[in-house]
């Protein structure tokens, strides 16, 4: 029997997506979400669920909530898991309860997950802690909500004589009458107040003012929702707690090219530095399967001293098939590991198995370098169909015996699209991030033949990469070593210019 699981999404930094949020999320078969969930979020819906997009129709006017409830009832009644997938927390001003009532009548087993209430993180992220023992003692949230042609239905005189933080959430359209009401209820007009507006984002801003004076403010900085309003003295602290602004990346649109199966650290390394990300894979990996002739190499490793891998994914994909051909570690004893960066050695320790060697430099001519060096018997090359030819050249200089086995291709993933070469002619593009000449190729191919590329700085791991996006044009940065780690730095540093 299926169920609804009811998930709370957070302000928009996947970050803060909870742990038990992220698992509901990976084993729904069906999702339906609103506007107000980051597309960052959404990118982790598993690809064999069904999406419901119910934030807008064509009309973009949000689907009624009667509707809603009917969509939750009438898939939840079969046998699948359905994530209600909702901003914030679904019980603050949510209508999750109203969305449960139907499931509850008609015996549909539902879960509720907690969120991260904008209420708490947006002014978090803003510098804003919402109590401190030397400002207040209470928090009040409050909806600023109203129905067309309806005045706010708020006790601002109770609300002031809390002495406490408030917090508005919807209140952006009320926000003239908000303040108005707490001043006509006797609020001093110098109280410190803000608007965060897509709190926890990269898109992040904070308008700060008097209480007299925020709504003028907010019409002139042209504020729109979702945004939060808070009214109290912590609102003084922002400028002094304000962490979000000092992130080195904050306001940059970086671009992460890489395959989305291993996307996920360097866009989370990003993001936490403040940076937009925009995932964009130009290339996908693609094992070759049936590959007799790895099966062949995999099956007499007697033969080789030496079996070299050039990247995590080759790693995974010579796992797979030991797999397949009902073979284990214990297959590998006599031959030596070679990997061409700590990347691959990571992939080859999660099964358990360490590099023998790893070059001083993470690129295919000192990998075959390093080969030649220490290798005396033949060499198994298990790696792309595209493989650079200076490894194998290296190898061949050397006199040494190999056997180039392509146990993979790489293909580009991604048609033309207008979207991003716009983007990137433009200059709303910062920063591109290049782990391989592959995703140059692919990212080339993806904003078209022409364009523009003078006005992006593509961040490389290794030279061979940069070699190749400064055939097309495209100025470069080269990460000191040829690790996410150092191609993170060298966003940092080309960004403080």
């Amino acid at each position: 029997m299926g169920k609804v699981i009811l998930v709370g999404a957070g302000p928009g930094d996947p970050g803060l997506l909870t742990v038990k949020g992220r698992e509901a999320l990976a084993q729904a078969d069906v999702v339906v979400y609103d506007r107000l969930v980051s597309p960052a979020i959404l990118d982790l819906i598993p690809a064999k669920a069904r999406r419901i997009d119910v934030g807008k129709n064509a009309g973009c006017h949000p689907v009624p909530q009667e509707e809603i409830n009917r969509i939750l009832l009438e898939e939840g009644s079969g046998n699948q898991v359905v994530v209600r997938l909702k901003g914030g927390d679904p019980f603050l001003f949510g209508r999750g309860g109203e969305e449960l009532e139907l499931l509850a009548r008609h015996g549909v087993p539902f879960e509720e997950v907690p969120g991260i209430t904008s209420a708490i993180a947006a002014p978090a992220y803003a510098g804003i802690p919402v109590t401190h023992r030397d400002f207040c003692s209470s928090l009040h949230i409050i909806t600023g909500h109203r129905r067309a042609g309806e005045k706010l239905d708020i006790d601002f005189e109770a609300l002031c004589r809390t002495k406490g933080t408030l917090v508005f959430l919807m209140g952006v359209s009320a926000l003239p009458d908000i303040c108005a009401g707490l001043l006509a209820a006797g609020m001093d007009g110098s109280t410190p107040a803000a608007v965060v507006e897509r709190g926890t984002t990269p898109d992040q801003r904070r308008i700060s003012a008097t209480l007299e004076e925020l709504p003028a403010r907010a019409a002139a900085a042209e504020v729109r929702s979702p945004a939060v309003i808070v009214v109290g003295g912590v609102c003084a602290l922002a400028e002094e707690f304000d962490w979000f602004d000092r992130l080195p990346l904050r306001g940059k649109q970086v671009v992460v090219t890489r395959p989305r199966e291993r996307a996920g650290t360097l866009t989370g390394r990003l993001r936490a530095l403040g940076a937009q990300v925009w995932e964009y894979p130009c290339i996908e990996t693609i094992p070759l399967s049936p590959c007799p002739e790895m099966e062949e190499a995999l099956g007499h490793l007697e033969r080789y001293e030496w079996l070299a891998l050039t990247s995590p994914a080759g790693a995974e994909f010579l796992w797979a098939a030991l797999e397949r051909m009902s073979l284990d570690a214990r297959v590998l004893a006599g031959v030596r590991l070679a990997a061409i960066g700590p990347g691959t050695a990571r992939a080859l320790a999660g099964h358990g198995l360490k590099a023998d060697l790893i070059p001083e430099v993470y690129d295919a001519s000192h990998l075959g370098e390093a080969l030649a060096a220490q290798a005396a018997g033949r060499v198994l090359l298990l790696r792309a169909r595209e493989g650079s030819p200076a490894l194998t050249q290296a190898l061949e200089r050397a006199k040494l015996e190999y056997n180039d086995v392509a146990i993979y291709e790489t293909c580009y993933r991604n048609p033309r699209s207008q979207a991003l070469r716009e983007a990137v002619e433009e200059g709303r593009v910062d920063l591109v991030t290049f782990t391989s000449a592959s995703t140059v190729k692919g990212f080339l191919a993806t904003v078209g033949e022409g364009a523009d590329l003078s006005r992006i700085t593509g961040i490389c791991i290794g030279e061979q990469t940069a070699a190749e996006a400064r055939r097309s044009g495209i100025p470069v940065r080269v990460a000191r070593s040829a690790t996410l780690e150092a191609l993170t730095e060298c966003a940092v540093e080309c960004a403080r210019g």
